[in-house]
Order: C-alpha cells, then structure tokens, then sequence
C-alpha cells in the first residue's frame, strides 16, 4: 500500500483527518476552507467511507490548492471506523512535530476553530484537546436525547463526555489511539479510556455546508450504545451490583411472603401473586446480569482496526502529487 510521500517530505505542521460519505460538494467546501486558514501548512486525509453516488475527489484537494490524499475504502464502515482508518494511515508515517486534526467533512466542524485547538495543544500536559460545543443548531428531540444519554452514560460508566469527533492531538497520542480496538468502535469513548491527557476547548459548532445530515435518530442511538460498549467491563460491575441489590431484595421479599403465609396473614391468591412477581423480577435481573456479561466478551473479542488491520478496508490511496 502506498504511503503519503507528501507528508514525510514537505512535512507540514497539520494533518487533517475526516470521514466522508456521499458528501463531494461539503467536502469540497472544507478544501477550500482549510486551504484559506492554512494554506500549504496542512495536509488532509479524506477517507472515503464507501461512498457510490458522491464520492469525495483528488480534483477537490487540488483546485483548494492544499495536499493531501483520498483513501478509498472498499465498503461502508461506519464514520468512527473510517476515521480509525484514516488515523491508522497518518500513524505510519507522522514525524513528531506533527499535529493531528480530526473533524466532520460536512462543515459543523469549524477550520477557523482549529487553530483554538491547537493554542491548547502547545501545552506540555496536554496530548488530546477536545471541542466541547458552547452552542448547537439541533431539533429540540436531539437535544432532549443528548441530555439523557449524558446522564445515562455517566450513571452507567461513572465518566462524563462532552464532546465528539472534532479533536487535536500530538503524534504519540495517535499512535497510542491507533493501537487500541476501542478506537473503530467510539473515537470520543476511546480517548477518554485511553488515560491520554484531555483538554476540554468550548467552540460554537457551524452549519452545514451542504446537503442534509446522514445520521438519523436511530444511528444516534446506535452511537451512543457504542460509546457504552467501549466502557462494558464497568457497565457489567454496576450492572452487577444493582442486579445483586434487587436479587436479594426479592429474594428478602419472597421469604416474608412465606412467612406471612404460614402465619396466617395473606389473603387468597395474595402469596402465589406476591412470589410469583419476586421470582420473575429476580430472574430479570440475573438475566440482565447475564446479557452485559456477554456483552462485554463481544467488545473485548471484536474487530480490531489497528495500524496492521486497517489495510484490508482500503481499496485505494489517491495523493494530490499522483503517487
């Protein structure tokens, strides 16, 4: 597989990292966005998440007057496993004095913003700094689900994430990222479990360049369960623990419904009902025990899309200097 050239030759300071998918036209838009604010001092890889009627083109990077390459891959992945596609490409050849971007193609991810990411980024204790959105364009029902998957994700991995893809990061952090199987599975979920230091940067998020968004109700729900999974080893302690709570509540509760029974206190038809109900509540919970067990060997034997393993996602890398 052939590998940026550009990059390891001009070596400019910035890499940019974004997903597209059937989204030529807001890509494009973000070339030459990128190319205004940085000019020849970034270098941008699109990975091409499979995309059939509108894929991103070289001629995009080119007419923006920037470099960079169009990964192809072979199938639709998923925007989280494209981007660990694209990291896993950049970790190959990034020099240390490198900064790595990833954000949005789709224009909500600001490139006037980066350079506020990367302001922080110069801060020795900080390897990863984070976009937390100061304000959002979003319909009131995305806002309501966002506020509860927050509570719920913090209740069920005792952790707090306030932020997405749009992210700056050194070069050790990438390759630390890139090593790690939870990195395909939730960008945001895979930072905060990596122990890398974290900088929260509050930026306003824009609108869209062009067209409308892919993601819809249901693939943000199926985005926030994957942000659990990355967490499952501590989703199934807490799971446990509330499953062993009420286990023995109603297994406490069934003992005094027989007590009561013996003694002469329960009216017809009052103790079948009464254990009955104990004893499906407590089998629910064991089951509920079981499943996040089970869950949590699917995550920790998955597919890993490491620096090794991405290679058989791509079809093809176009550069802008045509290697």
């Amino acid at each position: 597989m052939a590998k940026a050239k550009t990059v390891v030759d001009a070596r400019p300071s910035i890499v940019v990292v974004t997903p597209v998918f059937e989204d030529a036209e807001a890509s494009a838009r973000l070339f030459q966005e990128l190319g205004k604010e940085f000019g020849s001092d970034v270098y941008v890889v699109a990975v091409d998440d499979g995309s059939v009627k509108g894929p991103p083109q070289i001629s995009s990077l080119k007419d923006a007057g920037i470099a960079g390459c169009i990964v192809r891959l072979r199938r639709n992945v998923g925007h989280q496993r494209a981007i660990a596609i694209g990291l896993g490409h950049v970790s190959e050849w990034i020099q240390p004095g490198q900064r790595v971007v990833v954000m949005d193609s789709d224009g909500e991810d600001l490139p006037e913003s980066i350079p506020h990411l990367l302001k922080e980024l110069e801060n020795p204790n900080h390897d990863v700094v984070v976009a937390s959105r100061k304000s959002r364009v979003e319909t009131l029902r995305f806002k309501a689900f966002y506020f509860l998957y927050k509570r719920v994700f913090a209740l069920m991995t005792g952790r707090s994430v306030s932020f997405g893809n749009f992210m700056a990061m050194k070069s050790h952090a990438v390759t630390r990222l890139v090593a790690m199987q939870e990195l395909s599975i939730h960008l945001a979920a895979a930072v905060l479990v990596s122990k890398l230091r974290t900088f929260l940067c509050p930026l306003d998020r824009g609108p869209r360049y062009a067209g409308r968004s892919k993601m819809n109700f249901v693939g943000l729900v199926l985005h926030g369960f994957k942000g659990l999974m990355v967490f499952a080893e501590d989703v199934l302690v807490r799971v446990g623990i509330f499953s062993a709570i009420v286990g023995l509540l109603a297994i406490g509760g069934a003992a005094m419904a027989i007590v009561l029974k013996l003694i002469g206190f329960s009216t017809p038809g009052w103790f079948s009902t009464a254990l009955g109900l104990l004893l499906l509540i407590f089998l629910q919970t064991g089951a509920l025990a079981l499943m996040t067990l089970m869950l949590t060997g699917v995550v920790r034997g998955g597919t890993v899309t490491t620096q090794v393993a991405y290679h058989h996602f791509i079809d093809e890398i176009i550069e802008t200097d045509g290697a």
